[in-house]
Order: C-alpha cells, then structure tokens, then sequence
C-alpha cells in the first residue's frame, strides 16, 4: 500500500509543479488553489508512504516520478524542447526509480 500512496503522491507532485507554473506569483484562483490541494496531497502521501518505505527510496522515487511525469508533460506541450538524449535521460531516471521499487 506505501508504494501505491507513493506513485500517487508522486504524481500529485507533478501536478503541483505544473500548477504554480501558472500561478503567475498566485495571482491566479484555479491554479494557485489547484497547486495549494496537490501540495497537500502529495506530501501526505510521501508521509503516508514513509511509514513503512526508507526515506531515501521514498524521497527518490517521489522526486523521480514528479520530475519525470514534469518534463514529459512539458515537451509534449511544447513548453520545453524534445531531443533524444533528453528522452534518454528521463527514461533512465524512470529506470532507476523501477530499480530502487525492484531492489527494495
């Protein structure tokens, strides 16, 4: 169940990442609210998960899947460039995330 609690607070990371990038300095209702839940959620998540996961692969994962699900969401919006080694990377930053879930 941790890792379950993991994945989704994870996502939620990406989530609040992306909102308080429209937040324009929170001036902005809908994504300075969205950002404030996701926040939330998320770190209750991590908490939750890191009752029973070790920090350091909690903490990793949870950075790995936020990081990952914000740049690719990015370059698929056109927001940031897409080249392949930049695709390369995120996929071995996902495949380090699979291997601390794998060797944990």
């Amino acid at each position: 169940m941790s890792w379950i609690f993991l994945v989704g607070s994870g996502v939620l990371e990406a989530v609040w990442a992306l909102a308080l990038g429209r937040t324009e300095g929170f001036s902005r209702l809908v994504p300075s609210v969205v950002f404030g839940v996701a926040l939330v959620g998320s770190l209750a998540g991590l908490a939750l998960a890191m009752r029973t996961l070790p920090i350091g692969t909690a903490y990793a994962v949870w950075v790995g899947i936020g990081a990952a699900l914000t740049v690719g969401y990015s370059m698929a919006t056109g927001a940031e460039s897409i080249s392949a080694v930049r695709v390369m990377l995120i996929v071995a930053l996902v495949g380090c995330v699979i291997g601390l879930k794998v060797t944990h």
